[in-house]
């Protein structure tokens, strides 16, 4: 859900390309290729400061209008606010990417298709998630998904100690036990398993479709499968007030503010940095949790986030200079 981390063409050649990687509940700020000369073009110091700032706008924005989403369910359900931030996502990325769909090929076209599928999934397990167990746990478990992609295949001993960190991790947090609500973690690794296919995805689209055609492309065809959604609930005079506005904030602050804040982030600051600065993703949703939603974790969940956070991060970091070796070589 927030704003994250490793680009996809190998497991040897992993590394924080955040294009591939921002998990669509947080709209990825560029397209594969584009975060690369943002962050290889290089800004003075100085201007490190607005990036942090707009990196600390674009994590809070995301997990505070997840939260703020709860509200909503009880009077349009999750499909209904998924449908209505689908929406605000579309009109978001449109009047921006212009994707040109009547010239489009097959080749171009099944891979948006495929990604507007897992865009529909992601958001829509995620806030079933968020609607059965507590904000923190379901957005560190969604983490699993980068960090997957980052580590499958790598013969390294240090991405297997991150593997085997957050597995530890992951078992800490949840702690199985009789109240442990099964079906929700379930939904939260699914998730997680949708963000995985989106870092694979979005590096094929990307390559077959300029700047932000593919996601646009995707979140479109997505919105319109949600659209049926929207047209009941309004039909029976539920899509309102107070739910409305909810689920309008929401795709405003998972989407729109996302978007500019990445954006306006990657061209100030290292892509590495903004990798590691995200993964603490997980924290935030765990204090929006807390102060927002009256959400209080147990200190083994704390314990659990903490250890996922820190295998992510290192796993970043290592990638990246993995990555640089061969080049400096």
């Amino acid at each position: 859900m927030t704003s994250l981390d490793p680009a996809v063409g190998g497991p040897a050649s992993l590394s924080p390309d955040l294009s591939t990687s921002l998990p669509p509940t947080a709209l990825p700020p560029v397209a594969p290729g584009d975060a690369a000369p943002a962050a290889a073009a290089g800004t003075p110091r100085p201007r490190l400061l607005p990036g942090i700032l707009s990196m600390s706008a674009s994590a809070g924005g995301s997990q505070l209008g997840a939260a703020i989403g709860t509200f909503a369910y009880p009077a349009i359900g999750v499909p209904g606010v998924v449908a209505v931030r689908q929406l605000v996502a579309a009109a978001v990325l449109l009047p921006l990417a212009r994707p040109p769909f009547r010239r489009f090929t097959f080749a171009q076209w099944w891979p948006a298709v495929l990604l507007a599928v897992v865009f529909a999934t992601m958001n829509l397990s995620l806030y079933t998630a968020f609607s059965r167990i507590d904000l923190g746990l379901a957005v560190t478990l969604e983490f699993l998904g980068p960090l997957s992609v980052a580590l499958v295949g790598s013969r390294s001993v240090v991405d297997l100690v991150c593997a085997v960190v957050a597995a530890g991790g992951v078992y800490v947090l949840v702690l199985p036990g009789p109240s442990t609500d099964w079906v929700g973690v379930g939904l939260a690794l699914l998730a997680a398993a949708c963000w995985a296919s989106y870092i694979l995805l979005n590096r094929l689209a990307g390559r077959r479709l300029p700047g932000l055609q593919a996601t646009a492309t995707a979140t479109t065809l997505s919105a319109l499968g949600y659209l049926p959604v929207v047209v009941v609930l309004a039909v029976h005079g539920r899509l309102v007030g107070t739910p409305l506005l909810c689920a309008v904030t929401v795709g405003l602050l998972c989407s729109a503010l996302p978007y500019a804040a990445d954006l306006f982030s990657l061209r100030r600051v290292p892509v590495q940095l903004f990798g590691v600065f995200m993964s603490v993703n997980p924290v935030v949703a765990a204090l929006v949790g807390l102060v927002l939603l009256g959400q209080v974790l147990a200190l083994h969940a704390w314990v659990g986030i903490g250890l996922v956070v820190a295998a992510d991060v290192v796993a970043l970091v290592v990638a990246a200079r993995r990555r640089r070796t061969p080049l400096a070589g």
